[in-house]
Order: C-alpha cells, then structure tokens, then sequence
C-alpha cells in the first residue's frame, strides 16, 4: 500500500526496501482546452490507466508549465485517485530550492511518497562540494523518500567526465529518507552504472539504470526490485511483465518479451536522437507515446518542443510492427483534444 506519507525519515530505508516493488513510468499533467488549467478528468483517466497497465506509480511530471499551486491540485488528484493503491514520486523539477521545498511540503501532506531530485536550469555549481551541499540541503529539508538522480543535461560534465560524480551520492548514501538512486549519465557504456551499482547497493539504496534497453540486464547482474522513472507505458504492460518473468526465473519467456518489443523500441530510440541536443525532454512526444497505449493525451502547455506528424506515425508504426497496437491511428488530431476533453 503506497503509505510514505505515513512513514517517517528515518524508517525510510525499511520502506522502500519492503514496499518499493514495480516499475514507476511517468504521468504529465492533463489540461483544458488551450491548456488554460488542470483537466482533472485526465489526470484521473491517466491514474486508473497507469494502474491497469501494471505499473507501481507513477512519477508525476513538473517540466510541463504547471506552477506550484497546479503542481499542489495534480498531486491532489492522482493521489486522491490512486486511493492507497498507487504510488507517486513528486518530480523535483523547479527553479529555485526554496520552491522545490515548498512543493515538497505540500506533497508530504497530500500523500506523495517520494521526491525526484533535480536542479533548477540556473544552478550552476563550479566544485563537487558545492553540488554536494545542494544536494543534501534538498534530501535533508524533505521529509519525502528521496530518488538521487543524475542525468546528462545537467551539465555537470565539468565536474567529472561521466556527468556526476558519485562521490556526491555515496557521502549522501547514510541521509535516512535518501532510499533510491537513478543513474543516466557515463554513456556510452554502462561502466558508470555498473559503478553506480556497486557503490550505493550494498548501503541500503534501490539503484536503477532507467533506460530500458538496459534493464533486464540490470536484474539479472544485481536484481531490482525498483525501477524508475520514464515513459516505459509506449510499451503497454510489457517492463512490468518481463521483469516479473526474469524475477520468477522464468529467463526464456523474459527474453521473448524483451525482444518482441525491438521494432518499438527502435521507433522510440530513432525519436529520442531526433530531440538530441534540446537539453530537455520531449514531453509532447511522451505524452502522444502514452496516449497510443490508452492515456488520455491532450495539449501540453509551453514551452514544449513541437510535435509532427512524421514523428506521431513514427511512434505509432513501431507499435503496430511490435503487435502492441492494431493499427496507426487515422486521426492524429484526436490525440490533441484528448480522451477526456474539458
């Protein structure tokens, strides 16, 4: 039962260990026509959604324009619909620490059970120590279970040339609400989350490599219980399903589900070299990727990248190649009104 309001700090640890089991995707916040507010019917659409797909919760997404206040009403209504069946991750994306606690603390009241560490666009540390110092300024001024994560457009490559330098997140191993780590950075390769891995699972941390290519690997070199957090819903029920085939041991059949999905993952990795670059993530994208497997869709507030209809087709025929989906919708404006108009 997702319960990490109830939880405190410093049985966190304990938790998460016990009750984080699943695969977190994303939800980006529904809006009204002209996204002039909130679409509270889509949000809750998407929760229900999320839950018949499999998913442990759902990372709810703050780089779509809301403002704290819409940030404080969606955490509202995807925790008043997930009803103690459904977890949530506050996504800590803001621009200043002093908004990002606020917004923590409200979600802590609300019911959320844990906070994604990000940093505003303008921070700019120029030491490890001072990235440090942020860091655990955010972990220890939450009561929220906190996710460490590191990515590659947060330029940090100055400080280390994997893009973070794990130094940061093994001293902030020992924080007591600190239960999980995502690490995207160190690419090409996968030396540096093999790092990750190593130096954060033995200290009571749930430590995932996101990227799904990666995955099943992952479980099968380290187990993980935990994984989190991206647009794995553009693959239906599929990551939750293949991780609980390889965590039965059931290998073979994780396999088969592994690859029966390549031509969509293809799809998906020839769409994300598309946006190469941007230093931000193409929300609208994600969004049109969630609603082909179901979600509710609908307009995206600015700033957000444009979205084609050469990549909507994209998207939607390597879901069809990979059996997923019947056929490409005919109609791709209806993503854009979305399931649940309002």
């Amino acid at each position: 039962m997702a319960a990490g309001a109830k939880v405190a700090p410093s049985d966190m640890k304990a938790w998460a260990q016990e009750e984080w089991r699943g695969v977190c995707n994303v939800i980006i916040p529904s809006f009204t026509e002209g996204a002039r507010g909130l679409n509270e019917a889509g949000i809750r659409h998407d929760v229900r959604r999320n839950m018949e797909l499999g998913f442990w919760g759902a990372l709810l997404v703050s780089e779509a324009g809301t403002t704290p206040a819409e940030m404080r009403r969606f955490m509202e209504i995807a925790v008043d619909e997930g009803r103690g069946r459904h977890y949530t991750v506050l996504h800590g994306s803001f621009d200043s620490l002093q908004t990002t606690l606020a917004v923590a603390r409200d979600a802590r009241a609300i019911g959320v059970d844990g906070l994604l560490v990000a940093y505003p666009n303008s921070f700019y540390p120029r030491s490890t120590a001072e990235l440090l110092a942020y860091t655990r300024a955010l972990c220890e001024g939450t009561e929220l279970a906190v996710i460490l994560f590191c990515a590659p457009h947060y330029n940090f490559a100055r400080l280390h040339p994997s893009g973070f330098p794990i130094e940061v997140w093994t001293e902030l191993a020992d924080v007591p609400n600190v239960v999980a780590a995502k690490y995207e950075v160190g690419q090409p390769g996968v030396v540096g989350s093999r790092q990750a891995f190593e130096a954060l699972a033995g200290r009571g941390l749930l430590v995932c490599d996101p990227y799904e290519p990666n995955v099943l690997l992952w479980e099968e070199l380290y187990g993980t219980p935990w994984v989190g957090t991206s647009n794995y819903e553009y693959y239906g029920t599929t990551v939750p399903e293949y991780l609980e085939l390889a965590r039965a041991g059931r290998r073979e059949e994780a396999l088969a589900r592994y690859w029966a999905i390549q031509p969509a993952r293809l799809a998906r990795e020839q769409l994300r070299a598309q946006a190469a670059g941007a230093n931000f993530n193409h929300r609208y994208l994600w969004k049109f990727q969630a609603w082909l497997q179901g979600y509710n869709g609908g307009p995206v507030r600015a700033p957000a990248m444009k979205l084609t209809d050469a990549q909507m087709r994209r998207a939607a025929e390597g879901l069809v190649a990979a059996g997923l989906i019947p056929e490409v919708p005919k109609d791709f404006g209806a993503f854009f009104e979305g399931r649940c108009p309002a």
